[in-house]
């Protein structure tokens, strides 16, 4: 049987419209942006006393509707987009290249996602930002987890075979309707292998039909990306209105600790591309400063799917096998920048709370990042929702939330560039483990 490869219109060719998007300066805008949002956040928050709060809070909401429909535009398209593309990915890498990428890729996300955490577990223990907030929390109270720990690993240990039993997904369709994504890239990838083995007419026809409905996806990412600059402004209004002047010095040092460790993870990637590559960590991002930007606008690693394939292959030199699989893929479960905010940010809502956490409740807690992370929605605030199931089974206050809530577009812009960096270095990485290795 011939391999069948895809006969319609690739991710890598839908991207002319995010070329524009780069062309017109939209990063430049979305500073712009910010910093109007800023002012005008400023002019309405209540202590500035400006503006009357009648006045204000609604017109706050008003502000924040650009940033609603653009965040629910992309989820409108999201799990079509991700399933489409993996399917065709795997079609179009082979089998045999994905025997080659298959359990290798598993472990390499999973370290660097354990990298990722631990990194933000350090930096959190260390400048511990949650401290200047205990005060204005009047539910503070000291909570010691040291007696459940024993509990707490028996528990994980006896789940988990359930756990790993339930990853796939025994009603595809409930899993798209309630956002489960690691069931539907592990759909995506037994469809995937199933289409291989159709025979050439049949597998054609589904080629194309998922390249249709990669245009259609396009084509409303299309008509999102005209809401960001007003969706940034709106949000960032929002933010500085509703969280005052008088909160932003404890909130600005949790942001920065966010910062830091995020800098840190681009300083192991390049790391990595310096060890695997043999390449200038500086020329290497250099070369992909264009998808950066871009994913730095939209908070979106699932949007600028297009670019990024388009990056690898044309500025990275990655094989299509590689990119047409690895990204689609890495976009969904390669949330190293993802996991590193989400650790952060339950260290300093328990340190807010004065919660003491033991050390096997800590190792419980990163394991469940690094699972959590696995499929976190590629979307804006998608991190947040997982965060919040995660914080409920650590027993932290998941009402918490609402002190981080305001800074979770700023902070998803940046943890979004992380992310897409680290998918194009994984391209790196095994596009020289899969050159380096013996032919069969």
């Amino acid at each position: 049987m011939s391999p069948l490869k895809s006969t319609g219109k690739t991710l890598i060719e839908l991207n002319s419209y995010l070329q524009h998007l780069l062309k017109a300066k939209l990063w430049v805008k979305v500073l712009v942006a910010i910093a109007l949002g800023t002012v005008a956040g400023l002019i309405l928050a209540p202590d500035t006393n400006w503006v009357p709060v009648s006045v204000s809070q609604p017109l706050s909401s008003w502000l924040g509707l650009p940033g609603v429909l653009f965040l629910k535009m992309v989820q409108m398209i999201m799990i079509p987009l991700i399933l489409s593309s993996i399917i065709v990915g795997i079609v179009n890498a082979g089998s045999e290249q994905l025997k080659q990428l298959g359990v290798k890729l598993g472990i390499y996300f999973i370290l660097t996602t354990l990298i990722a955490v631990t990194i933000g577990l350090l930096l959190a223990l260390l400048i511990q930002p949650g401290i200047y907030m205990i005060g204005e929390q009047s539910a503070a109270t000291i909570v010691s987890f040291g007696n459940n720990n024993d509990i707490g690993n028996t528990d994980l240990l006896t789940n988990l075979p359930k756990t790993i039993g339930n990853l796939l997904p025994n009603n595809p369709l409930a899993s798209m309707v309630s956002g489960e994504m690691l069931a539907v890239v592990l759909f995506s990838i037994i469809i995937g292998i199933a289409v291989m083995q159709l025979n050439k007419e049949v597998g054609h026809s589904v080629l194309r039909l998922l390249s249709a409905i990669q245009e259609i996806c396009m084509t409303i990412v299309k008509w999102a990306m005209k809401l960001v600059p007003y969706a940034v402004f709106g949000l960032i209004a929002q933010l500085v209105s509703s969280i005052g002047i008088s909160s932003l010095q404890g909130i600005g040092l949790y942001v920065l600790t966010v910062l830091i460790g995020l800098l840190l993870m681009v300083g192991v990637y390049m790391v990595l591309v310096v060890v695997f590559a043999k390449t200038n960590p500086f020329k290497f991002m250099g070369k992909i400063k264009e998808v950066l930007l871009l994913a730095f606008s939209t908070t979106s690693s699932a949007a600028v799917m297009p670019l990024s394939i388009k990056t690898a292959q044309e500025q990275l030199g990655i094989s299509k096998g590689i990119s047409n699989f690895l990204i689609p893929v890495g976009a969904t479960i390669n949330m190293d920048g993802t996991a590193l905010y989400q650790c952060v940010s339950i260290i300093f809502i328990s340190q807010a709370y004065g919660i003491e956490m033991g050390l096997a409740s800590i190792l419980v807690l990163m394991f469940t990042i690094i699972a959590a992370s696995i499929g976190t929605p590629s979307i804006p605030g998608g991190g947040v929702v997982i965060l919040a199931s995660v914080m409920e089974g650590a027993g932290i206050p998941a009402e918490g939330i609402v002190m981080i809530i305001g800074v979770e577009r700023i902070l998803g812009m940046f943890r979004t560039a992380v992310n897409v960096t680290g998918d194009l270095t994984a391209c790196v990485v095994f596009e020289k483990l899969v050159n380096d290795s013996p032919k069969a």
